[in-house]
């Protein structure tokens, strides 16, 4: 394409904007008398428009890529070869100049377009191909490049490959353009970390002496307090606090969620049980046990995880692959809600007798969970662990919300003759519940393995997120010894 076709295409681009604008008007405003149900068509019309309008919205992104990229090419070529990399710099400058006066946005964001559409027509075949075919959005082209920068160029292409190429090895359950940004970000990096060249624990130790409590003065009287910690911990912290927090919900009580949290959280940390800073007396020492110090109540499991701290006891999964917990392999293991953690970690958790944390034990032919540990034999609490195993947040289209969070739901009323079985239930959050009991939004049936899609009141289905369960890693010095138990290509 020169830059004459891409003169056109923007022009096509253009009429289809419009077309689409003009076909809508006319729609919204003559529904048609034999329609059984016009202002229904109506309303689909409008949908349909959207639904369109992201396509375009994609298309339109893939050429402005394509432009910026030439641009970059062609003004590299006009400058010459640098003679020093201070010239060099100033040809770049140049350029991202020249492209933020065009597009009236900062140099800052003028520099990213121009690193990402490099990228993209340089490094991500795929990538901008699915763009460009609508089949992707503009934040998920970004969400690629940043999970494959450091990556080397095998690395990045299989990345891409899972998500964008159906006919990969062990692809990923669903289409990327399926999956809002948040939840293709987390997919993507928890494949990055799976299949990341350095181990994970090498990652992690590097990254554990980086923990930190950081401080951010705000406006309105109002300030950021944030803690960057090992994975295990910030979780446990998050759920606790989540649980303390539902604990104080009444229909007396008008605080939201969010508010009841940041008032745990502060009464904790303010409050008179808080122990002494590390190694700053005895009262640290007596409380903790060692020369960190830690808030009361906070650890009280006894297990140590890093720096001295005990994890908290929270309810939160750890799905570890067999091989990995004998100490064969070092992949890592999955913490719910959060994604992949050292295989180290998860096996000092089990060992310790954390029984918070009840683990899952993965098939090493296909990653499929193998059972749920468990200290009752009650069914309901079972099925419950089960359901948060399945479906790992709520399963509406889109939501985030953490398993813990949710409430099980049957998809066929008790009333109604449902059976508590797993594939005739849900968990959805509290939003979502309400929702499917209060408007015309109806969850579609779900099986042992996969949560319920939905049906939205205009008649639409919506497939719900699925996990992908990837196939363990093999230890190479067993490889003889397992090879009867190696998943077969059929």
């Amino acid at each position: 394409m020169d830059s004459r076709a891409a003169v056109a295409t923007a022009e096509a681009l253009s009429v289809s904007f419009g077309e689409l604008a003009v076909a809508l008007r006319g729609g919204a405003g003559s529904p048609g008398c034999g329609d059984a149900d016009p202002l229904r068509r109506v309303a689909d019309g409008f949908l349909d428009g959207l639904a369109e309008i992201s396509r375009l919205d994609a298309k339109s992104a893939a050429l402005k890529v394509w432009l910026a990229a030439g641009y970059a090419a062609a003004a590299e070529a006009l400058a010459g070869p640098a003679e020093s990399p201070q010239d060099h710099a100033g040809q770049e400058m140049a350029a991202i100049a020249e492209v933020a006066c065009v597009l009236t946005v900062s140099e800052r964001s003028a520099g990213a377009l121009l690193s990402e559409a490099h990228a993209l027509t340089t490094a991500l075949p795929l990538t901008f191909s699915a763009l460009q075919a609508g089949q992707i959005s503009w934040q998920h082209a970004r969400i690629m490049v940043d999970e494959t920068t450091n990556l080397d160029r095998p690395g990045a292409q299989a990345l891409e490959a899972h998500f964008l190429d159906p006919h990969a090895m062990n692809p990923a359950c669903g289409p990327a353009g399926e999956l809002i940004p948040g939840r293709f970000r987390h997919k993507a990096r928890t494949w990055r970390e799976r299949h990341h060249p350095v181990s994970i624990e090498k990652r992690h130790l590097r990254g554990v002496q980086d923990r930190r409590v950081e401080y951010a003065p705000d406006r309105d009287g109002m300030a950021w307090l944030s803690a960057y910690l090992p994975a295990v911990q910030a979780a446990g912290i998050w759920d606790r606090t989540t649980t303390a927090a539902r604990a104080f919900q009444s229909p007396h009580e008008d605080r939201t969620l969010s508010q009841l949290r940041a008032d745990t959280a502060a009464t904790w940390l303010l409050g008179a049980n808080t122990t002494a800073a590390a190694g700053t007396g005895d009262e640290g020492r007596e409380n903790s046990g060692d020369a960190t110090g830690e808030t009361s109540g906070i650890g009280d499991t006894g297990l140590v995880v890093s720096g001295g701290v005990s994890s908290p006891r929270a309810q939160a999964f750890i799905t570890v692959p067999v091989f990995a917990l004998l100490g064969l392999t070092d992949e890592p293991a999955v913490l719910d809600g959060y994604g992949p953690i050292p295989p180290s970690m998860a096996r000092q958790l089990i060992a310790d007798g954390a029984e918070s944390f009840p683990r899952v034990l993965t098939d090493p032919r296909d990653g499929a969970p193998l059972e749920i540990g468990r200290t009752s034999y009650r069914l309901t609490k079972a099925q419950r662990q089960w359901l948060r195993l399945r479906d790992g947040k709520c399963p509406f289209p889109g939501c985030s919300n953490h398993s813990l969070d949710n409430e099980a739901d049957h998809i066929l009323a008790w009333a109604h003759g449902g059976a508590t079985g797993i594939s005739n239930l849900g968990q959805p959050c509290h939003k979502h519940h309400r929702l499917r009991h209060t408007t015309a939004w109806t969850p579609t049936a779900a099986t042992k393995n996969n949560p319920p899609g939905w049906i939205s009141p205009a008649g639409r289905h919506y497939t719900s997120e699925r996990q992908d369960w990837e196939p363990p890693h093999w230890p190479q010095q067993q490889s003889g010894k397992w090879s009867a138990l190696a998943p077969r290509a059929d």
